[in-house]
């Protein structure tokens, strides 16, 4: 399969793993996957790593309900992950971007997330004004932690954290730099938890 040109394809990626803290792990996974709407995505699981691929909007929903049925368990969630887009040695393949717009997951349960991210905007000499410009955006969002080494801190509802993650995605990139990646790690049902402010 031929590579496509550099940000001339809409196709969004997101190869992740998820880490249940549970002996019971593998039903969990499972149970998170069966439950979630994956219709309007393209998706691969190996014994490493799942990867989604396809427009936009539904990469970002179906990564967010994963992650809710998933926490439904109530046992501590890691995920982990890398969004892309714009990547020069990417396909037109596997994608599944026939698909109307129409969400397929629409769960609204509140879930506290503890999550960090960083944005790589690829070949953009610019990208520390545009990094701090995403900053700025998470504080307006109201979902805003801290700053830290190598990441920047964002908490909250699930829904408010991954309606902030996609909004910087789509952001953080131009017509001039269109290659853009974003690494999200993310906490949830920790112990540690306990003393936050959260449903």
């Amino acid at each position: 399969m031929e590579p496509i040109f550099c940000g001339t394809s809409p196709i969004v990626g997101f190869r992740f793993s998820m880490h249940p803290m549970s002996g019971n792990f593998i039903q969990i996974i499972k149970g998170a996957l069966k439950e979630t709407n994956t219709s309007n995505i393209w998706m691969q699981t190996d014994d490493v790593s799942t990867v989604i691929r396809g427009k936009q909007h539904h990469v970002f929903n179906v990564a967010k309900a994963l992650a809710l049925h998933a926490a439904k368990t109530k046992e501590h969630i890691a995920l982990s992950g890398t969004f892309s887009i714009g990547c020069p040695g990417d396909t037109e393949g596997d994608n599944n971007l026939e698909v109307g717009d129409e969400l397929a997951n629409t769960d609204a349960a509140a879930q506290y997330v503890s999550s960090q991210f960083a944005l790589y905007p690829m070949n953009n000499p610019d990208y520390m004004p545009l990094i701090y410009r995403e900053v700025e955006r998470a504080k307006k969002h109201g979902v805003w932690n801290d700053s830290m080494h190598y990441a920047s801190g964002i908490h909250g509802d699930i829904h408010d954290v991954f309606a902030f993650y996609e909004e910087s995605f789509a952001n953080a990139r131009t017509d001039e730099h269109p290659h853009l990646v974003m690494t999200v790690s993310m906490s949830i049902n920790s112990p540690s938890h306990t003393g936050e402010n959260h449903a």
